[in-house]
């Protein structure tokens, strides 16, 4: 099962403030540009097998940070910001993203304080290898890297709580996570579903018809934690955080090896009867009532820690960077002097992974 693997992360100065990438961008065609200025994407081709992820996924952060000290900047494995205006981070100039400011409201603006991991799978079972994925939704918790949001605490895992309780409140089929489905079919009902209704709200908000067609289709009007990709072609995983190297790698390992235990094996789901080894999910009212403790109270909840060591993960083996920033509140020095002190983690990190290469 071939795997790749994007990750967002903030670019600062050396003095912690966010920029823009600027030439940073033109350094590799794996880096891209995001929706905000001060964020870009490094992502790895799709790989056979860990050791080449590992590898590949590696080197091009490493990359990216030597070019970014080459440019007096640096590279921030955080959530969000901390702390930040809106003013300092100034979106894009993108037709798409302007349609969905019109089309979603003033909430949208919770997205782009927002920076995470996309893990992708080659289709294979299609519809396991879907459920599978929903069901470990609230392994987000194990990577999680900011609980700060203007410079208050708001709960252990910021970013799910901004982009899917915040940011899409009001247009759940955008953003928020699916029930399990039992076919590809039923799936992509789903999805014409939530395109349809998505337009509705834009030509009722003024969207002229015309231009929002232009803007998206189907695949590309939904921006859920699971979902379906037309590249390679993939089934995406959008839960985690952005995080270090060595924490998306090793939740990255984890994953996998469940989902593709589950992809030679099938999937049940409850107490649904199993006659040749297949994974059992917990019911989806679980996994939205886990994901919901995940958010507020992450790896501190017990609920949370119980079910992710029965999906077959070992929540003791993780150290997110949330549980070091401080429960109170962060002024825009405070919370510079931290992107800096993650910086340096995030190059200590890639320094300890080529010592070992």
């Amino acid at each position: 099962m071939k795997t790749s693997l994007e990750v967002e992360y903030w670019v600062i100065d050396d003095a912690g403030d966010l920029v823009a990438p600027g030439p940073l961008l033109d350094t590799s065609a794996q880096i891209d540009p995001e929706f905000v200025e001060p964020m870009l994407e490094i992502k790895t081709t799709p790989c056979s097998s860990m050791v080449e992820l590992r590898e590949e996924f590696v080197d091009r952060i490493g990359n990216a940070v030597d070019a970014a000290r080459d440019q007096n900047k640096r590279l921030v494995p955080l959530a969000t910001p901390l702390h930040a205006s809106p003013a300092e981070i100034p979106y894009r100039e993108k037709t798409s993203t302007d349609l969905q400011r019109q089309i979603i409201g003033r909430s949208f603006d919770d997205a782009r304080v927002c920076a995470g991991t996309h893990i992708h799978f080659e289709q294979s079972n299609v519809v396991d290898q879907l459920n599978t994925l929903t069901a470990l939704d609230p392994a987000f918790a194990l990577v999680t890297s900011s609980s700060h949001y203007r410079g208050e605490r708001i709960l252990e895992c910021a970013r799910p709580f901004l982009y899917r309780r915040s940011c899409y409140e009001h247009c759940p089929e955008q953003g928020q996570l699916w029930p399990y489905v039992d076919s590809v079919a039923e799936w992509e009902r789903r999805l014409e579903d939530a395109y349809e209704g998505f337009r509705e709200r834009a030509i009722t908000r003024g969207v002229d018809p015309a231009a929002f067609d232009d803007a998206f289709d189907p695949y590309d009007a939904v921006w859920t934690p699971v979902r379906l990709r037309k590249a390679m072609p993939t089934v995406e995983w959008r839960s985690p955080d952005a995080a270090l190297p060595s924490q998306i790698l090793q939740l990255t390992e984890a994953v996998r090896s469940i989902v593709t235990h589950a992809d030679a094996r099938g999937t049940v789901v409850g107490d649904a009867d199993s006659y040749a080894g297949e994974v059992t999910l917990p019911e989806f009212d679980t996994v939205e009532s886990v994901t919901d403790a995940a958010i507020y109270d992450g790896l501190e909840s017990p609920a949370v820690t119980t079910y992710l060591d029965e999906l077959g993960f070992t929540p003791s083996a993780y150290d997110p960077l949330a549980t070091r920033l401080p429960d109170s509140h962060l002024s825009k020095r405070q919370a510079k002097q931290l992107r800096l002190e993650a910086s340096k983690r995030l190059e200590a990190d890639l320094k300890r992974h080529r010592v070992r290469a």
